[in-house]
């Protein structure tokens, strides 16, 4: 079933805006960061992330952003190449702003964190002039995350390609993706968040986040209500997250669809979301019926808090569908379906 129109003729599946950045994940883990002495470097940021996860699903992405004009910059490039995400409106700072470095510590396969140094940040410097029309025109949809719109001027460079993807037809995706840095306040956070949100014609977020996207509007809704809420706006498609009690599709016919995570055994407590969203995403793109979509994503985010990486292990569809295979032959054919 084809709960958005996608405009085939279109060369590339999706455009994404917001962060690229530099991961850096203890070999040595199970231990705190002040006792971690070596970390591996790898590309992160959710959008970049969710780029790499669509290549390596076979779908062809763009991106929009500034990154640092050093060698770390270089890095994002040659990764993006690798991976076949198009970089032609990817942009050098001039000002030298520094990609933001993220630090992560894994305790346990639940208990993770991560320590961020953001100052004079690369993304955040993106420019309304960075964006393009045309671009987004060649694109069957677009993706925007919510940490583009923390600051100026990448706030408005999001808001600008939010404008042009509606005069074009583009369907916009709207991961809210909510990072505490970098905002002043929740009020701040809800009148941005909501501005995107209301354009959008999918949404993905935990409870937490739609909570603070809806903190202006009406505090405390329920996910039917906040389902019904955005679908009386623009959205065809409200995916409300749970952790590890799974995640909920609302379709705009008045439908909703329930996924529970796969089992695995993970080695950390981050990078699923981004893996989930690649894979549903890729569903969603692909036209497939929407429990079938979630499944896809619950599975791919199993396998990320399976992996030490984000990025570069982020799974194929050959590997997504013989995880399935395996999990339903091992636990049956319902597993982790609601």
């Amino acid at each position: 079933m084809k709960y958005i129109e996608f405009d085939q003729s279109r060369p590339m599946d999706m455009v994404l805006l917001g962060r690229a950045a530099i991961d850096l994940n203890p070999v040595d883990y199970f231990q705190t960061l002040a006792e971690s002495t070596t970390f591996k470097k790898y590309l992160g940021g959710s959008p970049a992330n969710i780029a790499v996860g669509l290549s390596r699903l076979g779908k062809k992405c763009g991106f929009f952003c500034r990154v640092s004009d050093d060698r770390f910059g270089d890095f994002v490039l040659d990764v993006f190449g690798a991976e076949g995400v198009d970089c032609s409106r990817i942009r050098r700072c001039t000002n030298g702003e520094k990609l933001g470095l993220t630090f992560t510590e894994i305790l346990s396969e639940d208990e993770s964190s991560i320590l961020m140094y953001r100052n004079q940040i690369a993304d955040l410097s993106l420019d309304p002039a960075d964006i393009d029309e045309e671009y987004i025109k060649n694109a069957k949809a677009l993706l925007i995350s919510g940490t583009a719109l923390a600051q100026s001027p990448s706030r408005e460079a999001a808001l600008k390609a939010v404008c042009l993807a509606r005069r074009t037809n583009t369907p916009v995706v709207f991961d809210i993706d909510y990072r505490a840095y970098n905002w002043k306040s929740k009020d701040e956070m809800s009148i941005y968040y909501s501005m995107a949100a209301r354009e959008a014609d999918i949404i993905l977020g935990s409870r937490e986040e739609y909570d603070l996207t809806e903190s202006l509007i009406r505090p405390g809704m329920t996910d039917q209500e906040s389902a019904a809420y955005w679908q009386g706006q623009n959205a065809k498609i409200v995916v409300i997250k749970h952790g590890k009690q799974g995640s909920t599709a609302y379709t705009r016919d008045g439908a909703s669809y329930n996924i529970k995570p796969f089992p695995i055994h993970a080695l950390k407590s981050f990078g699923g979301g981004d893996g989930y969203a690649s894979a549903f995403l890729y569903g969603v793109l692909e036209g497939w019926e929407m429990i079938d979509c979630l499944e896809f994503g619950s599975a791919s985010a199993s396998l990320l808090v399976a992996s030490h990486g984000c990025s570069p292990d982020m799974p194929s569809v050959e590997k997504i569908r013989a995880y399935i295979a395996e999990c339903k032959e091992k636990y049956g054919e319902m597993v982790a379906r609601g």
